[in-house]
């Protein structure tokens, strides 16, 4: 086995594609939407849009992993990436920039999925549950990091320079990918044509535990988007908070996330995944509530808020790692096409939450709010359903 080291730095980069590629351009989001004279819903149409890429392209790249390995379906996928991220860059049009983006999604999601399709060939469940923990000091520090250097790039270069940034960071992460990364995929995962996949996922959606797992994870990380589609607005707009400025509430969410997640790594040994799991999705329930209430009333301002989205980005540190690894325990001959039926599930329940915040936005807190609350009541009824029912 390669070193740990190596595959948490690794695997965190290559998980951070996601959150590297939404948080960093958040703070630029009003001025896009100043610069391009486009509505605050068609703005955030260029959220939803990587969403969607996000749920599409993972529903491609797990049976490419399962049967050409783990490293071309990621030479395959950073390749687009890089081509899409240019594209975003040169962009004249908010249209441009929306169809830019889902492809730069389409390229991105390579990543998440062989990340985890990497540690589900290495590890079992209680290990794949660490492992991801552990992965989320590097991928966490992504949306801690992220918006403050879009924040400061923004000032400084204006917002294109955003995205030249991250065609940096996905040519570094191909470079990493070529000289660094081992071959993990297991010589009895090979699969052969569409009709092999399509009945892959078939039998994966059939398994009531999988599909629990992916709702309960899947509908608490659709609130974080949610929130990630709504703050620029909520934030700037709504509360004045300065653009250079929205990184910092931002990172403190994410630090609380990071935290989470390491306490969770702790933990396992000592609770095992199901009962965390459990625990995190009741918080998401209660901070959720907590977090409308918080925006109906009113009350206390931007600081009254900020709590209870503290506590349900923090609870995701427990939810997301746990989700995945339960998802992924029983189909180790068959990760690729596990990790990416589970992303596409994830991804596509976010570009709801998303769009929903966008489509309902009225210049406050309280749609984000509402949508946060209904995912973390979603993930609680899954979790108690689908995967603690006997």
């Amino acid at each position: 086995m390669p070193s740990r080291l190596r595959l948490v730095l690794i695997l965190g980069a290559l998980s951070a594609f996601a959150p590297m590629s939404i948080d960093m351009y958040l703070p630029s989001l009003p001025t896009l939407a100043a610069e391009f004279g486009a509505s605050t819903s068609a703005t955030q149409l260029t959220l939803s849009a990587f969403f969607v890429g996000l749920a599409i392209g993972q529903a491609l790249y797990g049976p490419l992993a399962d049967r050409f390995g783990r490293k071309p379906a990621l030479y395959v996928g950073l390749t687009v990436y890089a081509i899409a991220t240019i594209g975003c860059a040169s962009a004249h049009s908010i249209e441009s920039l929306i169809v830019w983006r889902f492809a730069q999604a389409l390229g991105g999601c390579a990543g998440v999925v062989v990340a985890r399709a990497v540690v589900r060939d290495l590890f079992d469940q209680w290990g794949s549950a660490r492992m991801l923990s552990t992965m989320m000091l590097v991928m966490g520090a992504a949306p801690m990091l992220a918006p403050l250097l879009g924040g400061w790039l923004l000032a400084v270069s204006g917002w294109r320079s955003i995205f030249w940034a991250l065609l940096v960071f996905g040519l570094l992460c191909l470079f990493a990918t070529i000289v660094a990364l081992p071959e993990t995929r297991p010589r009895s995962g090979e699969v052969s044509g569409v009709g092999a996949a399509l009945r892959d996922y078939a039998r994966l959606l059939r398994h009531r535990r999988f599909v629990g797992y992916v709702l309960a994870g899947g509908f608490a990380q659709a609130g974080m988007f949610a929130y990630i589609s709504g703050s620029p607005f909520v934030f700037i707009d709504a509360y004045g908070v300065p653009a250079h400025a929205y990184g910092w509430l931002f990172g403190l969410n994410a630090l609380g996330l990071i935290t989470a997640s390491q306490i969770n790594a702790r933990l396992i040994r000592r609770f095992g995944p199901d009962r965390l799991l459990a625990r995190a999705n009741l918080a998401n329930v209660v901070f959720g509530l907590l977090l409308a209430v918080a925006a109906w009333t009113r009350w206390g301002g931007l600081v009254v808020l900020l709590v209870p989205l503290f506590g349900y980005v923090a609870s995701l540190g427990f939810s997301y790692p746990n989700a995945a690894a339960g998802a992924m325990a029983p189909f180790p001959e068959r990760a690729g096409s596990a990790s990416a039926l589970l992303g596409t599930v994830q991804f596509g329940i976010a570009a709801i939450a998303g769009s929903a915040v966008g489509w309902w936005h009225d210049g406050t807190a309280w749609p984000m709010a509402v949508v946060i609350a209904l995912c973390g009541a979603a993930a609680f009824a899954a979790q108690r359903m689908l995967v603690a029912a006997k």
